[in-house]
């Protein structure tokens, strides 16, 4: 077990594979500080293991990712300073996991929630649990959308789509996940690292030559439909945190969780 990033993030090596799993079940996987920033350099780290040649990536517990830690909601808000570092992390994460030269599979187990979707969705591969969903609900807490569903969701699942879900919050559950083209298939919940971990197996098994060069042909696509749209956004987002909007609907959640 690589523990470079623990306890928020685990890396196991089986074979060559390497299993990637977000480890704060106690919170559904929130993205807290330190795994916000773990996400943002793990990518790095697997690629310069010279015997990798695949991944999976996953949730510990009942969730892929329920998205932003509250109390690091609640940090950013009175932080403008660290707000901009975290947003700034959020633009790299983005970019390290496009630009990431060896196939992934997001193995989404439950819940996969705000930049828990994102991630998801800028891998190669994503195998759905038939328990869980999809959800970015950035605007319906007052925030712009700006860690990445409005500059890759169009791309998966078209623009009427995109704008219906991000504009609303609505989950997207698995069988629509499939249909929307933000997940490959649905397994049931309890073969689903036995499906991920067979198929990284059979990606690591391929030439590596070949599959990284197509991987990065393929996101080639996905890098130049993105540039300047997740750069505005995240700007937006950054202002975002200073409305009466979001910060009522903060408070709210802060008082239910009492």
């Amino acid at each position: 077990m690589d523990e470079t990033f623990a306890p928020d993030l685990l890396i196991e090596a089986v074979e060559a594979v390497r299993v990637i799993t977000l480890n704060r079940p106690e919170s559904l996987n929130a993205v807290s500080a330190s795994l916000h920033e773990a996400l943002e350099h793990v990518w790095r780290h697997v690629a310069s293991d010279p015997e990798a040649r695949a991944v999976v990536i996953t949730g510990a517990g009942r969730a892929f990712s329920a998205g932003g830690d509250l109390n690091q909601i609640v940090a950013l808000q009175r932080d403008p300073v660290a707000r901009g570092v975290v947003l700034d992390q959020a633009r790299r994460l983005v970019s390290e996991v496009i630009d990431f030269r060896l196939p992934v599979i997001a193995a989404v187990n439950g819940p996969a929630v705000g930049l828990g979707c994102t991630v998801a969705a800028c891998t190669d591969v994503v195998l759905i649990a038939d328990t869980a969903f999809m959800a970015d609900p950035h605007v319906s807490v007052g925030l712009t959308a700006g860690d990445g569903g409005t500059a890759v969701w169009p791309l998966i699942m078209g623009m009427l789509r995109a704008k219906e879900h991000l504009l609303t919050g609505d989950p997207i559950s698995a069988e629509q996940a499939v249909a929307y083209g933000l997940a490959n298939r649905v397994v049931p919940a309890g073969s689903l690292m036995t499906e991920a971990m067979a198929l990284a197996a059979r990606l690591a098994a391929q030439p590596p030559q070949a599959v990284q060069s197509t991987k990065r042909a393929l996101n080639m696509h996905l890098k130049r439909a993105i540039s300047g749209v997740l750069e505005y956004a995240l700007a937006e987002e950054n202002l975002s945190f200073d409305t009466p909007e979001h910060r009522a609907v903060v408070a709210r959640m802060l008082e239910r969780s009492q």
